[in-house]
């Protein structure tokens, strides 16, 4: 993290800076994976930020955030220290992506009981779909700082 940033600790000993998106996600998971690489192709910027849930403080920060390490359902995007799940964690990123993505984002009006059901059918099934890698993802030397260690 470059010095001088405004830094908000998200988690004990995790800063995450203030006005990035961290997104916590299924290291493991071919779709998450692929998820993650999209956002990076589309967010030259730098404004989101990864990390495995598979990973110490990715396993810690889903865990504080009432999420099951043991139970991976759900993506997670934590900004400012809040965390949203499930279909808000997909629709305030595609928002903050911008451009088309952002067209998105009248679907939260969309009651909760309606979109969440969806979003977990497919996070159900996602390793018998897109399959499942045997070790998380590791990001090449250019994308590691996108990366809590």
């Amino acid at each position: 993290m470059p010095s001088g940033s405004n830094n908000n600790p998200t988690s004990e000993g995790t800063p995450v800076e203030t006005g990035r998106f961290l997104v916590l996600f299924d290291g493991v998971c071919n779709l998450c994976n692929a998820s993650v690489r999209f956002l990076i192709q589309r967010d030259p910027g730098g404004r989101f930020r990864f990390a495995s849930i598979q990973s110490p403080p990715g396993r810690r920060l889903y865990e504080e955030h009432g999420q099951s390490a043991e139970r991976l359902e759900t993506i997670m995007l934590v900004v400012d220290g809040r965390a949203y799940v499930h279909s808000d964690a997909a629709l305030r990123i595609a928002r903050e992506l911008g451009g088309p993505w952002s067209a998105l984002w009248p679907l939260r009006f969309i009651p909760r009981g309606l979109r969440d059901p969806i979003y977990l059918w497919v996070a159900r099934h996602r390793y018998r779909w897109f399959g499942r890698s045997e070790a998380c993802m590791v990001p090449n030397p250019d994308l590691k700082s996108r990366f809590l260690a």
